[in-house]
């Protein structure tokens, strides 16, 4: 199974199926026919489950409190779980107690990752399908404030500085990847776009990679196009052209993954610089949707030689994957002459934090890394909290 999903995804990301066909080998080209089929069948339900909800023949359930969607249209990679992190401090840090609603599938390990980042926050976790039930769950037990109500803005903010009133009490609800959720209404729909696979093959799933047709980034409020620092100007140039092409008015924002810090399993709180990946074999080791740009920042650290091996989104690691890793640092230890470094994401992390202390003798590092909103045409880290502010209606101080 994990080898076809593996070809799956080389097909999808291949520019066009229908023109370099030739380009694949003949097993691949074999599945596409099965692919193609599929794909329709998917395009036919999704749009008949898509206007059963616009048509309101399904309920569209409604909060009494703001909801924001990060969500995409490509399966993996996109940095929704980043920017959900992102959103979720930045209402934290104003005194408004987030609540985040997840699916929860593969493992947790976002959600794992999430709660450890977010510790010591008033933010609260909701997981489940059903959102919804969740979210009305958690206001029931918590109940909820009106971000928009000017009182309560003055009451947060006495002097200037954000009180403690009410931090329990839940004033936004944010969506980890919900783009095709629609059972919940949303109030803003934040679309995320891996600047480096763009939309694959432009095919729907499996054929390609894509939930929907890229038409409906016409719902989109925002559009956010992640690992923007790994293109040039110019693909970026075009990405805004087919963005905007789709949606002449929605706002674009560009955001990277900024590495901050490392730390070794089995030892969490202790902070490793980045140099110590200077000169060094390092074997990138990950289980998410688009590897590339992980390795691509490793390979900016100064390392010696960077190898990788991957394996699909939200794997979970066994003891034969283990045996594979390390048989693999073995050839790199005797090619080198040095002991490689294993260097991990920390969703990978998350999903398991304990079998990877079976690759001792070899370091295992976690990479750590933080989003951050590049300035660009106008567009900074404050225009982006400004805008979710305004299009919310929320009452927060300026500086935020």
């Amino acid at each position: 199974m994990e080898k076809l999903r593996r070809i799956v995804k080389e097909i999808a990301y291949t520019d066009n199926v229908n023109v370099n066909v030739s380009k694949l080998s003949p097993f691949h080209r074999s599945l596409i026919p099965f692919l193609s089929f599929a794909s329709s069948l998917y395009k036919l339900t999704r749009s008949l489950r898509h206007s059963l909800y616009q048509y309101r023949f399904f309920h569209i359930h409604r909060l009494p409190i703001p909801v924001i969607s990060v969500g995409n249209l490509t399966w993996g990679g996109n940095g929704k779980t980043p920017m959900v992190e992102f959103i979720a401090l930045f209402f934290a840090r104003s005194g408004i107690s987030p609540l985040l609603l997840s699916r929860g599938y593969g493992g947790g390990d976002e959600v794992n990752m999430l709660r450890r980042h977010l510790l010591g926050t008033p933010t609260k976790f909701g997981v489940g399908a059903n959102r919804a039930a969740v979210a009305n769950h958690f206001i029931q037990k918590y109940g909820y404030i009106d971000t928009g109500n000017s009182s309560w803005y003055e009451k947060q903010y006495l002097d200037g500085k954000v009180q403690s009133l009410d931090s329990e009490k839940i004033g936004v609800v944010v969506l980890d990847d919900a783009m095709q959720h629609w059972s919940l209404w949303r109030d803003l729909d934040i679309v995320m776009v891996n600047g480096l696979t763009l939309w694959g093959n432009l095919q729907l799933m499996p054929l390609g990679p894509l939930r929907e047709p890229l038409t409906a980034l016409k719902r989109a409020d925002v559009v956010v196009i992640h690992h923007a620092d790994l293109v040039s100007e110019h693909v970026l140039k075009d990405i805004y052209s087919m963005v905007q092409g789709i949606k002449d008015s929605v706002p674009i924002f560009l955001t990277k993954m900024d590495p901050t810090y490392l730390f070794e399993v089995g030892i969490v709180n202790a902070k490793i610089p980045l140099t110590a990946l200077h000169e060094a074999t390092i074997l990138c080791v990950s289980a998410i949707g688009s590897a590339e740009p992980f390795v691509k920042q490793i390979q900016k650290m100064g390392a010696l030689y960077v190898d990788q091996l991957d394996f699909n989104d939200h794997h979970i690691f066994h003891s034969r994957d283990i045996d594979m890793i390390r048989a693999r640092l073995r050839e790199l230890e005797g090619k080198f002459c040095s002991k490689p470094i294993v260097v991990i994401t920390e969703k990978d992390y998350d999903r398991d934090p304990e079998i990877l202390k079976q690759l001792y003798p070899f370091r295992v590092f976690v990479l750590c890394s933080t989003l951050k909103v590049l300035p660009y045409r106008g567009n900074t880290e404050d225009s982006f909290k400004k805008f979710l502010k305004v299009h919310l209606k929320l009452e927060l101080p300026a500086a935020n």
